[in-house]
């Protein structure tokens, strides 16, 4: 039993003793000023209303009454109009290091989830060129989101919806018509709106390497065609170039995330919604619900009766469907796969279309429920080097792709700048920083703090599975950087369940780095080898409970723990 767990449930005993409801339990909570103890309170105030007694008088008789030596409490003050703060004794607080011993890897993981299937979808890059920054951004979120709500014991989904129908697919195809014409001598301009990136040209070269070179006329007239604002005459070798177009993208994007370290479970193709009929399904259904109506030769969405600020057009005069409407039928095939609960990460500018798909969804009168799906909605990212904004890739022309930055500072570098901030905030990548070697560098701090900690037991050729909480005298662990650096190990498992339920992973980017900053402090201060037997055993735990928290944190980033730096 951790230290709090002992000390709420001696706080209950108290207050069974003193008359409280069956049941109470108590909140503990870290004071806002360390030197008023390491744990607080509120209980006496929330018993006053049913014991008919002041606060500060509930507070002294729950005191009282405590068994201060059974909580590990050295001593209690009771403060303001009735908050009890708790010091504990220095060996009963770290004592709690024994769990973190035991529990290793899983050390922060809860099961509060209880299974519930969960679907996260981030990322859904529309396949017309490699993911810029703003897909990083998102899918640093998106994986560090899916791995807290995996700590909390949810069954989590990693979704990647590919948006592979519509105009930028249509500009997309036309682009490299241009440039497959281009590679075979034909003079041609990219249309408006279409993709000027050197990889499309890189794509259209493998195409003629792999499939031959397209008939000349046919390559002329569609370039005519196209330079007219129309498609190519021959559909078929239209259809061809688009589907290779897509496919090259897909891999190359796949290729961008593989080196992002990050990995999906369904890839689930916007183009599936209309050949499998989906789109007109869920149509049909929400005609059927009485929710939709005609005017003007379009179809609309009664959404404002399901708080939308205007309904919204369904279905244009020209027959076809706005973009919200195949979102609908893609939330409609999360429900019916099973995912009680779904998220979607993306960027802030999709924050319109959060009103409009739950209301479709409403709409529908499927059972579900109104806050689904929910959304984390992020701002982009804007590139420094040398105090100058970077805003173009030499590869992808219009902008700084993820691979331009895992190039230059590395994957770890990029993860944890992607989330040390929150998600809403704007983000600025200083790219000098991201580099560097230094204490500033708050990802190289870190895993420095991470690789101290290995080099103690490497100096000390001790093994350190032989590490345990057995036998350790934890009163020995009485210096107060070793009492803050204790408390903030078992501050842990807190930290990640409000992270998880919050959706916020910057809370663990900020937590271990104020750790970090804890561990080094510790270092420099106190010698772990040499020391006298007990405390050479209890630093030695602490050192092996420290590292285990800091790789825990790392990995639910995605970052690596390096044991030499």
């Amino acid at each position: 039993m951790t230290p709090d767990e002992l000390l709420r449930t001696e706080l209950a005993r108290a207050a069974a003793a003193i008359g409280a409801p069956e049941g109470t339990t108590a909140a503990l909570e870290r004071p806002r000023d360390p030197a008023h103890g390491d744990w607080a309170s509120n209980l006496a105030m929330t018993l006053a209303k049913p014991l008919g007694k002041k606060p500060r008088e509930i507070a002294e008789a729950l005191v009282a009454k405590l068994d201060l030596a059974a909580a590990g409490v050295a001593s209690t003050e009771i403060a303001g109009p009735g908050f009890i703060n708790f010091r504990l004794a220095a060996g009963a607080r770290a004592g709690g290091l024994a769990d973190i011993l035991a529990q290793g890897a899983a050390f922060g993981r809860s099961n509060v989830g209880q299974n519930e299937r969960v679907n996260v979808e981030f990322v859904s890059a529309n396949p017309t060129g490699p993911l810029h920054v703003g897909h990083g951004r998102q899918a640093a979120l998106g994986d560090a989101i899916s791995a807290l709500l995996e700590s909390a014991g949810y069954s989590v989904s990693r979704e990647f919806y590919y948006n592979d129908a519509g105009v930028q697919i249509e500009n997309l195809a036309k682009s490299f018509w241009v440039r497959v014409a281009q590679a075979s001598g034909i003079e041609a301009a990219i249309p408006d709106g279409g993709y000027n990136g050197d990889y499309i040209k890189e794509i259209a070269e493998r195409f003629l390497s792999e499939s031959g070179t397209p008939p000349h006329p046919a390559l002329l007239a569609g370039a005519e065609a196209i330079a007219a604002g129309e498609r190519p005459a021959d559909a078929g070798l239209f259809e061809a170039m688009r589907r290779f177009a897509v496919a090259a993208l897909r891999a190359e994007q796949d290729l961008d995330l593989k080196a992002f370290g990050v990995q999906f479970d369904v890839y689930y193709l916007e183009s599936s919604l209309y050949t499998d009929g989906r789109v007109d399904e869920t149509v049909r259904m929400l005609k059927k619900a009485g929710h939709t109506f005609d005017e003007d030769g379009a179809l609309w969405l009664r959404t404002t009766d399901f708080a939308d600020d205007k309904d919204r057009v369904m279905r244009k005069r020209d027959g076809t469907y706005t973009y919200f409407v195949p979102d609908v039928a893609y939330h409609v095939t999360k429900w019916q796969r099973g995912f009680t609960r779904a998220i979607n990460v993306q960027g802030s500018d999709h924050h319109g279309t959060t009103a409009r798909v739950r209301a479709g969804l409403q709409a529908l009168e499927i059972g579900v429920p109104k806050g689904y799906p929910g959304y984390v909605l992020h701002q982009m990212v804007t590139v420094m080097r040398g105090g100058e904004e970077v805003k173009i890739s030499k590869r992808a022309g219009s902008y700084v792709t993820v691979r331009d930055l895992i190039d230059e500072v590395g994957r770890d570098a990029v993860r944890y700048f992607f989330l040390m901030r929150k998600g809403d905030s704007q983000l600025v990548f200083d790219v000098d920083l991201a580099r560097s070697q230094s204490e500033e560098n708050p990802v190289y701090y870190i895993q420095m703090a991470h690789a101290r900690l290995s080099g103690i037991f490497r100096v000390g050729e001790i093994d350190t599975a032989t590490i345990t909480g057995d036998g350790v005298q934890w009163d020995a662990l009485a210096e107060e950087a070793e009492r803050d650096l204790v408390a903030s190990l078992l501050d842990y498992p807190r930290l990640v369940a409000g992270a998880a339920e919050a959706l916020e992973p910057h809370r663990v980017a900020v937590y271990l780095l104020e750790t970090a900053r804890q561990v080094h402090l510790w270092y420099h201060k106190h010698h772990v080898l040499g020391e006298p037997e007990a405390i050479l055993r209890a630093r030695l735990a602490l050192a092996k409970a420290a590292r285990q928290v800091l790789a825990n944190g790392l990995n639910l980033l995605g970052i690596s723990a390096p044991e030499r730096m």
